[in-house]
């Protein structure tokens, strides 16, 4: 061999082992196990069930051939049990708010595979999340009866709603302290980007003055609506897709935006299910952007894919939490806090109601 052909080859060498150091890493391989019969997907049932199956696990179905069975309700309590058990009955579940938080922190939840499942056109705090995967967004929003208040001139923010003397009637509020405590802060004139970690004896105490003047805490999102419906109050607080509903229906609601409270619901893989593989599978489908705006026209809660609103029907986009002209004007629930503080909140709120 020449002295410059070997010059040659030894530069080719060094050139082909820098280019391979350079490369990034790649993660190994998930080898793809047998297809099962069907997976088992626990959600809430309902409308909620009903719009997952046109969109998600349809999809899902005709892309691997692989049934989803359903099953409700939701339930942590049982999924603890499960996981503890090793008897494991599903493979994905829904889960939502500070419940979310608290099962991956207690360790019943499998990592996401984000080698599969695209969260870059997410809200950028929810990209970085490790076991739970941001389904939906809902808020709680003020509604009132714009056959009271009428030309737009009804509460516009969470003073106004404590505002008795401007804005007369009977209210309704969550049977909840959550988000309950958030708003009467902001009526206290906190920042929504200041509130947390919440000063919850300054809440309590502002919440004493709205306290007279509600005429029920609701306990389901049907008796949040009906209420308003029935004109048992004027003014009140509802999940978003309860007052479109109503506003679909021609009933006289007004929907204010301004300082929502938006909190996403979630999927999440129990520890040690038999079919991880497959779920991972199922929620990379449920973060696709057509997906989810299929979903948003049908129930009227969004995806968290921010490109989702490009598939939406455009007269139901100013009905969702996550529209471009909306979002900004909400504030995220911190579930991190409330899954640290809810316990011992959720004891004093108890006590507080029957003062």
């Amino acid at each position: 061999m020449s002295k410059l052909r070997r010059i040659n080859t030894r530069l080719g060498i060094l050139a082909f082992a820098a280019a391979v150091l350079a490369a990034p890493s790649a993660a190994p391989a998930q080898t793809q196990p047998e297809k099962p019969q069907k997976i088992v997907m626990n959600d809430s049932g309902g409308a909620t069930q009903a719009a997952n199956r046109k969109t998600f696990y349809d999809a899902f179905e005709k892309k691997y051939g692989i049934k989803v069975q359903t099953t409700s309700p939701v339930d942590l309590g049982k999924l603890r049990a499960m996981v503890q058990a090793g008897n494991i009955e599903w493979t994905v579940t829904e889960i939502a708010g500070p419940d979310a938080i608290l099962a991956e922190r207690s360790g019943l939840l499998e990592p996401l595979d984000l080698s599969v499942i695209d969260l870059s056109k997410f809200p950028e705090h929810l990209r970085n999340r490790k076991y739970v995967f941001p389904k939906s967004a809902y808020s709680t929003i003020i509604g009132y009866r714009s056959d009271v208040f009428k030309d737009g001139k009804g509460p516009q923010n969470w003073k106004d709603f404590w505002d008795v003397k401007k804005f007369p009637g009977p209210r309704t509020m969550q049977n909840s302290p959550i988000e309950n405590l958030e708003f009467a802060l902001l009526a206290d004139g906190v920042e929504p980007d200041k509130l947390y970690p919440l000063d919850v004896d300054r809440a309590f105490k502002k919440m004493n003055e709205i306290k007279p003047h509600i005429a029920a805490w609701w306990t389901t999102g049907a008796q949040s609506a009906q209420l308003l419906v029935d004109q048992e109050a004027v003014i009140g607080t509802a999940w978003n897709g309860r007052y479109y509903a109503l506003v679909k229906e021609g009933a006289p609601i007004a929907m204010v935006w301004n300082q929502g409270a938006i909190k996403e619901s979630a999927f999440g893989i129990p520890k040690g299910a038999k079919d991880a593989y497959w779920g991972q599978r199922l929620l990379a489908i449920a973060a696709d952007a057509k997906l989810q705006g299929a979903y948003a026209n049908i129930i009227g809660y969004p995806g968290l894919n921010l490109d989702a609103t490009q598939y939406t029907d455009p007269t139901i986009v100013p009905y969702l939490p996550t529209s471009p002209e909306n979002l900004p004007k909400q504030f995220w629930v911190n579930l991190e806090w409330w899954s640290d503080n809810r316990a011992a909140i959720q004891e004093r709120w108890a006590r507080w109601l029957l003062e």
